[in-house]
């Protein structure tokens, strides 16, 4: 473990008011290239939380009135830090999370730019001023903080999608709980609580309680919790708006998609298989965004699926830190099998395999099937692996047919040379996130992001979205003088 720099004050600890031993125990940290242990973290149970929210109650309504700047100051450190240990931080999430260089690269940056943009919202305006019918009322409605945000975090892109709600949720006077997933909990949580420790957040602000369902349960539960914010599958994001509803929660969903990847007869054919190639296989097409469907059509759908199939045998599949390699190893068995079982079923149905189908312990090959048919497991579910499925279809009514029939709504592009026609198009489509002319894999910080449907539940990450998600409106109406009522 001679890579790890900071391994002495986490390990087998969580961030709750400084390092400390959970009572749930340990659990191990293991790297899925190798199956090496590289460590353990802390394993929060629903005592550790009920500790930790309670502690950042405490501490939340100093932080709330800690002036704007001086938060601005802090998230900008945290910036500055994360870029000075980059290195370490790269490392971690090559070896932890199967990340390969590039990916893990990106991560870190857009990271950076996530802490930056957030540090800019202290400084925005939090409210507008209304007109009364009154003479002489002034109204004014006002963001103020929610109070403790617990956030859940998952496990593909851990830094980026943990910071993408604690950044904005801190910025914005809250205290926050981040429950990381236990397969990543380092790179998710813990390296960034050294960082914004040390980037001067008051003790109790924020917490970092690694754990299973479990603590995820109990952190939704806590009555002391006023907001969840989940990223993650479908079904468990259904599960909590359930259990937020009940309890007349905030809740931000951001879950799966199986994203359509549009290529019409006037489409640039090259460049849409390089679209659709970095879609389906980055990061191994674990990505809630992944191009999960290629709908191509018909006079141009040979010549697509001959390029596509050469970009996918063109990619190295190994150990990200054995040197450069395009894909890195799926998240666990579990998870390659039910990838396997779906291309099987699928093949079996009467798609047909063009390149891939194949692994070797966690490292699956970009797979190609067409002949994929709206019926088959290929088109229907979330796949999140490197598998591209390729659809044919013959009008563009029947494109977005296709497109709406599933119930996911996250992401959609669409190719052609017609930006009109694109257009056109997209107005049609069910999807939070339409892209022209690119992939269905894109993210702007300053952007507000979110599906429809079984994506989510409507709430926005990014921009002045961040605003409204993590604050609670307040109407106050202001009068000189008090009015006399007739009773």
């Amino acid at each position: 473990m001679n890579f790890i720099e900071h391994v002495t004050e986490w390990d087998g600890r969580v961030f709750s008011d400084g390092w400390v031993s959970p009572i749930g125990g340990t659990s191990a940290i293991v790297n899925p290239s190798t199956g090496e242990t590289l460590g353990a973290v802390g394993l929060g149970n629903a005592d550790d939380i009920d500790r930790a929210v309670r502690s950042a109650e405490r501490a939340q309504s100093a932080w709330a009135s800690t002036p704007f700047d001086q938060r601005a100051e802090v998230l900008r450190e945290a910036a500055r830090l994360l870029k000075e240990r980059e290195a370490n931080i790269i490392d971690w999430n090559i070896r932890e999370c199967g990340s390969t260089t590039l990916k893990a690269v990106w991560e870190l940056h857009a990271t950076y730019e996530q802490l930056l943009a957030a540090s800019a919202m202290t400084m925005q305006p939090d409210g507008a001023l209304y007109p009364s019918a009154i003479v002489g009322r002034m109204n004014m409605c006002r963001q103020i903080p929610i109070g403790v945000v617990g956030v859940i975090a998952p496990w593909n892109f851990p830094i980026l999608l943990g910071m993408r709600s604690v950044a904005p949720a801190l910025a914005m006077g809250n205290a926050v709980i981040l429950k990381p997933d236990l397969q990543r909990a380092v790179s998710a949580g813990l390296l960034m609580a050294e960082i914004l420790a040390d980037a001067g957040l008051p003790a109790g602000v924020f917490h970092v309680i690694p754990g299973g369902p479990d603590a995820g349960d109990a952190l939704v539960r806590h009555p002391m919790v006023g907001m969840i914010s989940f990223t993650g599958s479908t079904p468990v994001g259904r599960s909590i708006g359930s259990i937020c509803g009940q309890m007349l929660k905030k809740v931000a969903l951001e879950l799966g998609g199986n994203n359509a990847l549009i290529v019409l007869d006037d489409a640039d054919v090259d460049a849409a298989s390089s679209n659709g190639a970095w879609g389906s296989f980055l990061h191994q097409g674990q990505i809630c965004m992944q191009t999960g469907r290629h709908l191509v059509h018909r006079s141009i759908a040979e010549e697509y699926v001959e390029k596509l199939s050469r970009r996918a045998q063109a990619l190295l599949v190994g150990n990200p830190d054995s040197g450069d390699v395009h894909l890195g190893p799926l998240i666990n068995q579990k998870q390659r099998d039910r990838i396997h079982d779906i291309v099987q079923k699928s093949i079996a149905a009467g798609a047909s395999l063009r390149t891939g189908g194949q692994y070797s312990d966690l490292f699956y090959q970009p797979t190609v099937l067409t002949d994929v048919t709206a019926d088959m497991p290929a088109f229907q579910d979330e796949i999140f692996g490197p598998v591209a499925p390729v659809t044919v279809f013959d009008s563009e009514d029947e494109a977005v047919q296709l497109v709406n029939s599933s119930p996911y709504g996250l992401a959609a592009a669409i190719h052609t040379r017609s930006l009109s026609r694109g257009l056109a198009l997209s107005s049609r489509i069910k999807s939070g996130m339409v892209h022209i002319n690119d992939q269905t894999v894109n993210n702007e910080f300053h952007v507000p992001f979110g599906g429809m449907g079984a994506s989510g539940n409507g709430g926005r990450f990014g921009g002045p979205a961040n605003h409204h998600e993590f604050t609670q409106t307040q109407w106050v109406s202001v009068l000189d003088s008090p009015i006399s009522y007739p009773f």
